[in-house]
């Protein structure tokens, strides 16, 4: 289902053109662009272009790499799947909107057909015309619009239930990203509560080998004294 919504953003964004990028850029790690050209079948030019909107849209990522050999910077693409669909959620939010309000014209208004010219006028404009057509002479009659406002009212179910798919992917994907964060902290937290310990370690032997040196007497201490004692009784003697 995911990957349906992310082609159906990426198409609308950068045309028919992009439709096979969605698949390649649905990774974790980022594409060659290079790459991503030779599998669509397009010039490297086309399809920069294409990511290039998508970016300035939000939907993909990029990276950079220099060539170490020829000096030159090399970019690496992926798309951001939680964004694509935030993307098409505010789209199809305002699609909602836009068919209520042509519902809630359709019922409250009165609207005029020529049947002849195909042209369609509201009620205040048909007035101006005295009802009669302007290109053909034709008095207006009243439009019926039962079978439209049945299909629009139909495109607004339809609206709606994609927006409810849509947006149960988006929670999916936050509670993806969530872990994967939490994966990080916790491998984070875990490399410097090992770093700490290392370090504890390190000062506690530095302590214990400073505190051996302080408290390690002087070798053959007690022959020492035994020679003192024994020149003096000599003297005496």
């Amino acid at each position: 289902m995911i990957d349906t919504f992310l082609k159906e953003v990426i198409e609308y964004v950068a045309g028919k053109l992009a439709e096979n990028i969605t698949k390649i850029l649905s990774t974790k790690k980022y594409v060659n662009e290079f790459l991503i050209a030779k599998k669509i079948d397009l010039t490297i030019n086309q399809t920069r272009n294409i990511l290039y909107k998508l970016s300035d849209s939000g939907l993909v990522s990029s990276i950079r790499k220099k060539d170490k050999k020829k000096g030159w910077f090399t970019y690496f693409w992926k798309i951001e799947a939680l964004k694509s669909l935030e993307f098409l959620s505010q789209a199809l939010l305002k699609q909602i909107e836009q068919i209520n309000h042509q519902i809630n014209s359709r019922e409250s208004k009165q609207f005029y057909i020529c049947e002849r010219c195909n042209l369609e006028l509201a009620e205040e404009k048909a007035l101006l015309y005295n009802f009669i057509c302007n290109e053909c002479g034709e008095v207006f009659k009243i439009k019926d619009n039962s079978k439209l406002l049945k299909d629009l009212k139909r495109n607004l179910e339809k609206a709606k239930n994609k927006l409810s798919l849509v947006n149960t992917e988006i929670d999916k994907e936050k509670e993806k990203i969530g872990k994967q964060k939490f994966k990080e902290n916790k491998k984070l937290s875990e490399e410097k509560a090992e770093e700490t310990r290392k370090k504890r370690l390190a000062n506690k032997k530095l302590k214990n080998k400073n505190k051996n040196t302080i408290n390690k007497k002087p070798k053959n201490n007690k022959s020492v004294k035994h020679k003192k004692k024994k020149i003096k009784a000599n003297k005496k003697g």
